[in-house]
């Protein structure tokens, strides 16, 4: 899977990171502002799309964000993403569409068929867990869509252990938002976007290591 040309995910050796817990708390507190502004962004623009027209999108044009702030680049929030909503309307309509009918299906199923909960249940968090990698893997890497599922189960079932803590930290957004309704609103949303970006930009790193130590490209 070829990159697509960005800075470094990691600092370069030698870089020195302040002890000072007030930069710390800074660092923290811009991190929550950031992805409270990502999920108003996208609310406003899932909003914008009719919801059904906007959700596929607004969500990729996140991700596309999201991922650059992991990359540590600097970058004017607003236009870019307006520019990504825009590029992406087709692409993030095809991916996410797909994902959020069949996923509101079994969530339904849940509900209405009592005696199957447990394997739809496991098709669920399977199926959570596939667009945990795929919609990453759709602004980090030149793939073709019809690539990128086939490459996002793969590589969920090769990694059991990335593929859990995924789902842990999705579970834990859903627990919190449905305890706490409003941050659905607030930073739900964005949170999620954010934390699963950086997570899964560290295991393509790791498994792009592996592979060059292996000699693969």
């Amino acid at each position: 899977m070829q990159r697509r040309v960005s800075p470094p995910i990691f600092a370069p050796p030698g870089a020195k990171t302040s002890p000072n817990w007030a930069i710390r708390l800074y660092e923290a507190a811009d991190e929550v502002a950031w992805a409270a502004k990502l999920n108003v962004f996208w609310i406003l623009f899932t909003l914008a799309g009719g919801v059904l027209f906007g959700v596929g999108p607004a969500t990729v044009a996140a991700y596309t964000l999201a991922r650059r702030r992991a990359m540590g680049e600097s970058f004017r929030s607003w236009p870019e993403f307006v520019s990504a909503y825009r590029r992406e309307f087709v692409r993030g309509s095809v991916l996410v569409l797909p994902l959020a009918a069949v996923i509101g299906l079994l969530v339904t199923n849940y509900h209405a068929f009592p005696a199957l909960r447990l394997p739809i249940a496991v098709a669920l968090g399977f199926l959570v867990v596939i667009a945990a990698y795929a919609l990453p893997m759709a602004v980090h890497y030149d793939l073709r869509t019809p690539r990128l599922f086939p490459k996002a189960s793969l590589f969920a079932l090769t990694r059991p252990a990335s593929s859990v803590l995924l789902l842990f930290v999705f579970t834990a957004v859903v627990f919190v938002s449905t305890t706490f309704p409003f941050l659905v609103l607030v930073l739900a949303v964005g949170g999620w976007i954010q934390l699963d970006t950086w997570l899964c930009l560290r295991f393509f790193a790791e498994n792009e290591a592996k592979l060059h130590a292996k000699g693969i490209s």
